[in-house]
């Protein structure tokens, strides 16, 4: 089968498993060239497409296991992403692969749009079309995270839920540090789901 093409989906409803060949370094490099070319406001909705729905790299909850893991490292989230994706599946050389994939094209872009900016950024057309567009990408990163979501909500995860409000609420609604939110959430999620598994396999 080729690393390119999706499974058939299988009517039982249940969600296919990915293709078991990794994809090569082009298709690496080439599949992440195109959500960063793609990816207006971000490239997390275009990255979850690729990697779970066009190409089924990675299933769901991998993806969120995977992007949770980025999240917490410095750097921007989705270039930790394209490090551990590519590395996953082809070592060190799958990791710069999709790394340059990701950052090269974007990077040639929006050196020339800068040039273009720093000529026309005083026009008020401009400005108009900018506030326009960033309403748009609020738009799909509220998308995206309830894609992220339904994994869970699908099995019911309530201890995972729990956490996910608590920390919302601790960022987003009592302005608690983020460092401070992490120290505490961290080691609890670890041992929430360390205790669950070994529950489960008991």
């Amino acid at each position: 089968m080729s690393p390119n093409s999706a499974p058939a989906v299988q009517d039982s409803g249940q969600e296919p498993d990915p293709v078991t060949a990794p994809p090569g370094l082009a298709a690496l490099f080439l599949a992440f060239a195109r959500m960063s070319l793609a990816g207006f406001g971000g490239v997390l909705v275009f990255a979850w497409r690729a990697i779970v729905e066009q190409h089924r790299w990675m299933t769901a909850d991998e993806f969120n296991e995977t992007f949770a893991l980025c999240h917490f490292l410095p750097g921007p989230n989705i270039v930790n992403l394209s490090m551990v994706f590519g590395a996953r599946l082809r070592g060190i050389a799958g990791g710069v692969a999709a790394f340059a994939g990701l950052l090269l094209p974007p990077t040639l872009i929006v050196t020339v749009l800068a040039i273009i900016y720093a000529q026309f950024g005083e026009l008020e057309l401009l400005r108009r079309s900018l506030a326009g567009i960033s309403c748009a990408a609020v738009g799909l990163l509220i998308a995206v995270v309830f894609r992220m979501m339904t994994p869970l909500f699908k099995r019911m995860d309530a201890v995972a839920l729990t956490l996910m409000l608590g920390v919302f609420a601790a960022i987003g609604v009592f302005r608690l540090p983020l460092q401070a939110v992490l120290l505490v959430a961290i080691p609890v999620s670890i041992g929430a789901t360390y205790f669950l598994r070994r529950k489960v396999a008991a």
